[in-house]
This record gives structure tokens, sequence and C-alpha cells, in this order.
């Protein structure tokens, strides 16, 4: 459970449309004003050079967006474990992550908006035990079951 760096810019696009500005907040803690766990979509490649995987994709990686005092705001990326050699692997993220994000920033500030429709065919079973998130009590797979 590692804070992912990515390029925001993407999220602060999606913001600038209902005109709100937010700063990320690199400090991963959990003095928060408000959070909130959801899922997103990417591509895992194990980083095991001896590895025969060749990656995987996933349609439930699991994040924790917080926002803080003074308009900030981070997510917590949670990794996966590779299935063939347990080796912790970081995700490569898809449009999702900005979309989740700026939607939940823009719903604390009272934006108004339907609620986005997610979906699609799964790409395979969720296995809890290499799931970062479930292991944290932050995937909404593990938390049925943890």
């Amino acid at each position: 459970m590692v804070n992912v760096s990515v390029p925001h810019s993407e999220v602060t696009a999606l913001l600038e449309e209902s005109d709100l500005d937010f700063r990320f907040h690199s400090k991963d803690d959990d003095f928060a004003l408000k959070t909130y766990d959801t899922n997103i979509m990417g591509r895992f490649s194990c980083p095991n050079d001896e590895c025969g995987s060749t990656g995987w994709s996933s349609k439930k990686i699991a994040i924790t967006i917080r926002m803080y005092t003074g308009d900030k705001y981070n997510a917590r990326v949670y990794h996966q474990r590779c299935q063939e050699c347990k080796r912790l692997s970081q995700p490569i993220l898809d449009d999702s992550y900005a979309e989740r994000v700026a939607y939940r920033l823009k719903k604390w500030s009272g934006v108004e908006m339907e609620a986005p429709v997610y979906g699609g065919e799964s790409n395979g079973p969720h296995i809890r035990s290499l799931c970062e998130g479930c292991k944290a009590g932050h995937c909404s797979e593990g938390k049925w079951y943890c």
C-alpha cells in the first residue's frame, strides 16, 4: 500500500470544469477531513525478471481518496502481488483514476452531478490474498470477508 506518484494534471483538468482548485497533499496521512474507499482499473506487470508472468489487468484496484483542509487531496493506490511469484507490483493506471478522484472531490465540494455508471465484465477472480487493499481493509471485495 504505497502512494503511487502519478501526474495529477488530469485530476486538475476535471476539477477545473467545476471551478474547483485542489492541490495534491503529498503527505499520506490519516488526518483527513473526509475519506472514501473505491476502486479503479489498470494493468500490472511483475517486477521480477525471473518470473514467467506476462502481467495482468485489474478492474478492482483499491484506492483511498482523502480530502484535507486548505483544498488539498491525495489518493492512496493499493498494489497487488503477482499470482506466480508473489512479488508486489505497482499498477499502471488508466483514466478511471482521474475520473474517480475528481468525481469524489466534486461531490464533497457540493457540485451537483449524476452518479457515474461503473462496470464492465470482470476479467477474472479477485484474489484477496494478493490484494494489498484487501489486507488493509480498504478494498470493496475484501470488506465483506475481512
